[in-house]
């Protein structure tokens, strides 16, 4: 059994954004997972499918947890898909993520003290809409799947009767490795770690060469965005 490290790194990879071979594509329907990440460990999660054929790379990727940016195009009856604003030439409407609160070069942070977290949406004319991730790749040691899974946890409060994703395209920009798949002495110690992970996601992409363009960073996210059909 993997033992759980007692100290994490606060944070993944240099100000400059991410390395080859980041950023990473992936998308598809949301399906249905194995029922856990609310019920078990009160951490939500969505499912992609596995494909080796629609995301070659998949097949040689270390199993473990990932972070980036994901899109969703959620149904107009979902108060949380946002807004576009008139005024918006772009069509993109950003809140709750000022740049201000991003630095090239953030500093570690301290005991009892959390770095502002991007929480941040925005919806788009293509009716996509973004949010930052945390995801595992991998079989779920703990739990023993016997199939390897995509599950992808939005870091976005939902309203609880709004969690249901089924169905629901979903597009992925993978741009960094946080840790690899571990094995558990508890459900307690599971989720604690993925707690961990989620901070490290946070504060991780809360910096301008990790952030979207579309949410205010320099990264490309256009393809989340895209209208399906689009040329990539």
């Amino acid at each position: 059994m993997t033992t759980v490290p007692t100290k994490r790194s606060p944070i993944i990879g240099s100000s400059t954004g991410p390395e080859a071979p980041y950023p990473l594509k992936m998308g598809g329907k949301v399906i249905r997972g194995f029922g856990r990440g609310s019920k078990d460990l009160g951490i939500p999660t969505a499912n992609l499918p596995v494909d080796d054929i629609a995301t070659p790379w998949i097949a040689g990727i270390e199993s473990g947890v990932y972070f980036g940016w994901a899109s969703l195009r959620l149904p107009p009856s979902c108060p949380d898909r946002g807004t576009t604003s008139s005024s918006d030439t772009t069509n993109i409407t950003t809140t709750s993520i000022p740049t201000t609160t991003r630095s090239t070069t953030p500093a570690a942070p301290t005991t009892n003290q959390t770095t502002p977290a991007p929480d941040s949406h925005s919806h788009s004319h293509s009716g996509f809409t973004l949010y930052p991730m945390v995801m595992s790749i991998g079989y779920n040691t703990f739990f023993h799947n016997p199939t390897r899974s995509t599950e992808v946890h939005i870091l976005h409060t939902f309203p609880p009767n709004k969690l249901q994703f089924y169905g629901a395209q979903m597009r992925l920009l993978i741009v960094g490795f946080i840790r690899e798949e571990r094995d558990y002495p508890s459900v307690q110690d599971l989720v604690e770690d993925i707690r961990v992970d989620c901070e490290v996601a946070r504060r991780s992409l809360d910096r301008e060469a990790w952030a979207v363009r579309e949410v205010g960073g320099t990264l490309d996210g256009s393809w989340l965005v895209r209208e399906t059909g689009e040329e990539e």
